[in-house]
């Protein structure tokens, strides 16, 4: 009996210093204030308080939309986060800091620095680069991709993130070995993705492929549709790939990302939110599109990070700028859906995910 009691409390210890091992380890490694990193004080009691909190991309303002649609679009998207009941978080680095939640007049600063060369496009991998460089006095801005944002939505304790489209596995991948860091960032950073699938001249099949290895849970949200349908292709809400999750409504996704950090999983999950049906471009002139963007894009020696802008701009170009429409519609509905998902999932329980004591 003795001996039972004494094997029973040894499991007991071994469980819980597993479960506390494995619990700890999914949080952010940073624990006290941390000079490289600004945090609003909004964006802080939100956060503290299980308020609806939306993270906001600025690559798109960086190296997206010129100055000054790129003020005007931020400032539209950070409204449509308020009046859906949300607090929206616009992450960026100004003056060699990251900044998580910027005020009406850092976000114009920022937005304004577009085409400067010296406004840097922030992945993770740039993060201690751009940051130790503001430590060392040389202050550069610079706008997040979805990687870095998710990194550093992440150390602030933020949930959920709404964007426009998903970088993904190049065409001819298997061999250039072009895969976007946002699905390894998917792979590693618990934080919930809004999209609108990714870009469509993307591998989208090896793109589903990838994710899955990394354990990324992907779905798409039904929209009134019933049954299976097609994980989305940005432009056009027909990829002719069919989604390998479906997601009924807000309050669905809600439970999924409230599971996923109650079970201390560290992995992100990519919800992605076809384009509405007005703004949507058919497949077909999609695809004539593309494949001429994509020729050209090899034929000029575009490769690596300089691929998308010259693709994004030779699409633009050939649809007459069909594709800024669709794509300004897209990220709109992407940042109403987010806050939705975000406003359901405040009101379940708080779980410990992240920690913004900074």
């Amino acid at each position: 009996m003795a001996l039972n009691k004494l094997c029973l409390q040894t499991w007991r210890g071994r469980f819980n210093s597993v479960l506390k091992r494995r619990y700890f380890t999914s949080l952010p490694a940073l624990t006290v204030k941390n000079p490289f990193l600004q945090i609003a004080d909004e964006i802080r009691e939100a956060i503290s308080t299980n308020k609806p909190v939306v993270a906001l991309e600025t690559t798109i303002y960086t190296h997206g939309f010129p100055y000054p649609e790129n003020t005007a679009l931020a400032s539209r998207l950070e409204s449509l986060v308020r009046t859906n009941g949300g607090i929206p978080a616009t992450i960026g680095v100004l003056h060699g800091t990251a900044r998580i939640g910027l005020d009406p007049e850092e976000l114009i600063e920022l937005t304004a620095s577009a085409g400067n060369p010296e406004t840097k496009k922030l992945s993770r991998r740039d993060l201690g680069y751009i940051l130790g460089l503001g430590m060392a006095g040389r202050n550069l801005n610079g706008g997040t991709t979805v990687a870095g944002t998710m990194a550093l939505a992440y150390l602030a304790g933020i949930k959920i993130f709404a964007t426009g489209g998903l970088g993904g596995v190049h065409r001819d991948g298997e061999n250039s070995m072009d895969i976007s860091a946002d699905l390894t960032e998917l792979g590693r950073t618990p934080v919930a993705v809004i999209s609108s699938g990714c870009k469509s001249f993307l591998d989208i099949p090896r793109t589903l492929e990838y994710l899955e290895t990394q354990g990324v849970g992907v779905g798409t949200f039904a929209d009134g549709r019933v049954g299976k349908a097609d994980f989305p292709a940005f432009w056009t809400r027909d990829s002719g790939i069919p989604s390998p999750l479906m997601i009924e409504d807000d309050n669905e996704a809600a439970a999924i990302i409230y599971a996923q950090h109650s079970l201390g999983l560290s992995t992100g999950m990519l919800f992605a939110n076809p384009i509405p049906e007005k703004h949507s471009i058919s497949k077909l002139q999609m695809d004539t599109v593309m494949a001429k963007a994509i020729q050209e894009a090899g034929a000029s020696g575009f490769v690596g990070s300089d691929n998308t802008p010259f693709v994004l701009k030779r699409i633009r170009d050939l649809t007459e700028g069909q594709t800024v429409t669709a794509n300004r519609a897209l990220v709109e509905a992407n940042v109403v859906r987010g806050t939705k998902v975000a406003m359901e999932l405040a009101k379940l329980p708080a779980v410990r995910g992240g920690n913004n004591d900074r």
